[in-house]
């Protein structure tokens, strides 16, 4: 009998012991997976232990390891643990999407969210968030407006946090009143929503819309953060609303948002756009470590300014400060060396991307073929074109643009129908390439059978810049009528782009009857622009009709009637 008892109480020792290892292994494994990051082999080796052990068919373990492989840049692995996990939860799916999507895979990503509609786990809102995230991301406008009506279904409608991922993303696709639509339908608002819509409206441009909104939410007592000021300043987008981003500064000031490297980036890029480059860097040398963005924001505020000699010594300082700069601000560098057109800067900016090993990314390929084609060497920006592993249409715009600039409109055309081949689709950038190169040498039919091709085969709406092009290209073809008839068939009210385009047509072919029409109207269109007024003042004084020129120049000032001197570089 004492012999049977201490047997059992051995086994129950023993069992006891066994349970608390597990317990101790399961907790440390919690510990381990609970960590943000852990190396591919680490990963692995807990991988393993879960396989081994009663865990394998935990959803919340396979997340786990689903979420490491992925930050790992492990798809195949994370997929693989997806695929052989029985009992799938919202997210174990929420973590498999989300890791296609931020790989760019928006095809799985896409595939996964609406195999979910097959099976008992239905999205959350979290799932919503990621894959409308991952529609504006890639442009995919129908495919945002389908999943938007999956949320509707869902009942999912008024969540905040698909209401602002919806906001986000229609505005980023330049949709904002799809956006102000689902902002307006919100019953509460909370301050991220706020600031979703504030920053759509400034991202689309109408920044008047966004300092309106700003109002009515401080009226309304919601208390602003750090992201409403960035996104109040992307409303600041011009010269003549410079006073209105002091205020904001100001607004910054009072409220101790300018110490947040956020604020001071978007406060500097507020300032470039403003053309105000000394207050842009007085918030810059008021950081004590200003990150990669605000240095880009000071960088590219310089090189928009015409300021190149100041982009460039910010570029090298950056660089001797150890900083690595990003593909955006070698393409920001690069295009203001192409403005320059100073060759040697471009060859040492060229020379940094190869040391750098980034000669393969496309923002960067393109802006050296858009440099190296506006200082005059075509032939190595087509180089750098054909030593691509991989081209997109982005690389093929700069391309075509370099080659029509140089009046090579026959080749460019070739370009174009290798895109086509390729199975590549062009876009509005495209189109405008395409009209430029015909513009340069005449090419009046062709021209006129890619803007009808753009719209009919294409479905591409115009653009100001298509319009200015075709009438240009009908204007200097002398079609003049033609292209009067066409800017009369727009919408009102008709760019003065186009206007002046039309205007320049009739100086070169010297009709004055249509030339004082199109300056009326042009002179009533945008009053405060005085190039059309002189423009108008020359074709008087070529037609010898003296009388009408001093009449024209005196209702001009001194400060209007002036005009910078040429600059050569010889």
């Amino acid at each position: 009998m004492k012999g049977v008892y201490i047997g059992r109480l051995f086994t129950f020792l023993t069992v006891t012991v066994l349970k608390f290892f597990m317990w101790f292994d399961i907790h440390i494994l919690a510990s381990e997976l609970s960590k943000s990051f852990q190396s591919l082999l680490r990963t692995k080796a807990l991988h393993a232990f879960i396989t081994r052990s009663h865990l394998a068919c935990d959803p919340f373990y396979a997340t786990r390891i689903v979420r490491l492989y992925s930050i790992n840049g492990r798809l195949d692995h994370a997929r693989n643990v997806f695929d052989k996990t029985p009992n799938r939860s919202v997210y174990l799916f929420n973590s498999i999407i989300r890791a296609y999507a931020k790989a760019n895979k928006f095809g799985d990503a896409l595939s996964l969210f609406f195999t979910m509609f097959g099976t008992d786990t239905l999205p959350d809102n979290f799932t919503y968030s990621c894959i409308i995230r991952a529609c504006s991301e890639n442009f995919h406008r129908e495919w945002l407006k389908l999943v938007h009506g999956r949320v509707l279904a869902s009942g999912l409608g008024l969540d905040p946090i698909c209401c602002s991922a919806l906001v986000t993303a229609y505005s980023n696709l330049d949709l904002i009143e799809d956006a102000s639509k689902v902002f307006d339908g919100m019953p509460h608002r909370d301050l991220v929503m706020w600031n979703s819509i504030i920053s759509g409206f400034g991202y689309c441009g109408y920044w008047n819309q966004g300092l309106l909104l700003f109002s009515r939410m401080r009226n309304l007592g919601e208390h602003p953060d750090g992201y409403t000021v960035v996104g109040v300043a992307l409303c600041i987008a011009e010269p003549s609303l410079l006073s209105t981003g002091k205020g904001i500064h100001g607004f910054c000031l009072k409220c101790s948002f300018d110490s947040n490297e956020h604020v001071a980036s978007a406060l500097v890029s507020m300032y470039s756009r403003c053309n105000c480059m000394d207050s842009a860097y007085l918030v810059f040398s008021s950081l004590l470590q200003a990150d990669l963005v605000t240095w880009s924001a000071l960088i590219t505020g310089y090189s928009q300014a015409g300021d190149f000699s100041k982009a460039l010594f910010f570029f090298q300082k950056l660089n001797m400060q150890g900083k690595k700069p990003d593909s955006i601000l070698i393409a920001s560098i690069l295009a203001a060396t192409a403005q320059s057109t100073n060759i040697r800067h471009g060859i040492e900016i060229h020379g940094f991307v190869l040391r750098q090993g980034i000669e393969s990314d496309e923002m960067v390929c393109s802006s050296l073929i858009d440099m190296y084609s506006k200082c005059g060497y075509l032939s190595l920006g087509i180089r750098v074109f054909h030593i691509m592993p991989q081209k997109s249409i982005l690389t093929y715009n700069s391309v075509i643009w370099g080659i029509g600039l140089h009046g090579l409109a026959s080749k460019a055309l070739e370009v174009f129908e290798e895109l086509m081949d390729i199975g590549l689709v062009p876009n509005e950038s495209t189109f405008s390439a395409l009209l430029c190169a015909c513009c340069h040498v005449g090419l009046n039919s062709v021209g006129k059978e890619i803007f009808i091709r753009m719209k009919d085969e294409f479905c591409i709406k115009y653009r100001t810049e298509h319009y200015v092009y075709i009438v240009k290209l009908l204007g200097m073809t002398g079609e003049l009528e033609e292209a009067y008839n066409l800017v009369l068939s727009l919408p009102e009210p008709v760019d003065s782009g186009i206007w002046g385009a039309l205007l320049s047509c009739c100086d070169a072919c010297g009709n004055l009857e249509l030339a004082e029409v199109v300056a009326r109207q042009l002179i009533e269109t945008d009053p405060e622009k005085t190039a059309y007024k002189v423009l108008l003042s020359n074709i008087y004084a070529g037609e010898g009709r003296w009388d009408h020129v001093k009449k024209l120049r005196d209702t001009m000032t001194e400060k209007e009637q002036g005009k910078l001197p040429g600059l050569s570089w010889i």
